[in-house]
């Protein structure tokens, strides 16, 4: 786990990145997809959305590697996706690399995929190209005023290529959040806290200048470091908990280099 704490730019990422050894968590695979957090067209210094600039590091090193990079996110019930990579100017970024921008609910080669014990879904239906690929979470540090916080697993949920996900939330969103990290895991989990959000997240929050990139290969390990940062005990959040208590990573005993966790905590503000 790597706390970095620096002014927003490439510099603090490639350092998180390099501190993890993000390269071994790719080995094996061809294709990369970055998953943005764009649940509105909300710009990254609202804290509402991922920075591009965070993914532009994260291509930038992915660029020596011979992978296949696509940026993704689906559109939600109130945002539009492919709107939302132009808004936030993620679009413009993605075309200097060469790198698409993906909308995964208009892929229409998909794949159903069993979910063992899972506790809310027997199943969920994803384009096949997410299972063909390492996926890298790049999530956002936001407070969630139905998950209490919005980090590296939560960030999956837009993996899901339906538009009208508030059926989701119908069934106990936390529930569905650990049932898609069983199957689709990131392998790196990076959290943009350049500008976060605080009070009523995901979207209608507070921006707090937090100037920090937390990285980890340990999705589960990445959110608890990330809400023990914003002042949280993780053992509250249903999703890092639970996603715990099933073995899909840690919540306690993490390794941290970089940054300490007490220099760089703040307590924010919940809805």
């Amino acid at each position: 786990m790597a706390i970095v704490k620096g002014e927003r730019g490439l510099d603090p990422v490639f350092k998180a990145l390099d501190l993890i050894d993000f390269e071994s968590a790719l080995a094996g695979y061809k294709k990369v997809l970055i998953k943005v957090n764009f649940i509105t067209t909300m710009t990254w210094d609202t804290g509402a959305t991922t920075d591009p600039i965070v993914v532009e590091a994260i291509i930038q090193r992915l660029k020596k590697l011979p992978v296949e990079i696509n940026v993704v996110e689906s559109d939600a019930t109130m945002t539009n996706a492919d709107k939302a990579f132009e808004a936030t100017g993620m679009a413009e970024m993605c075309k200097k690399y060469d790198v698409k921008c993906l909308n995964l609910r208009h892929v229409e080669d998909k794949v159903k995929i069993q979910i063992p014990n899972g506790d809310c879904l027997k199943d969920i239906t994803v384009p096949r190209i997410i299972t063909e690929s390492a996926v890298i979470s790049a999530a956002k540090m936001k407070t969630h005023m139905s998950t209490k916080v919005t980090l590296g697993m939560k960030n999956m949920f837009g993996m899901l290529p339906d538009k009208l996900k508030f059926k989701y939330h119908a069934k106990g969103i936390s529930k569905v959040v650990v049932d898609i990290n069983t199957v689709i895991k990131p392998v790196v989990t990076v959290i943009d806290g350049f500008v976060a959000m605080e009070g009523k997240g995901p979207t209608d929050g507070t921006p707090v200048k937090m100037d920090l990139i937390i990285a980890g290969k340990d999705v589960v390990a990445t959110d608890a470091t990330g809400a023990r940062v914003m002042g949280i005990d993780p053992h509250e959040i249903s999703h890092i908990r639970t996603a715990s208590e099933k073995g899909l990573g840690n919540i306690d005993n993490i390794e941290i280099v970089g940054e300490r966790l007490e220099d760089v905590k703040r307590v924010f503000k919940r809805s």
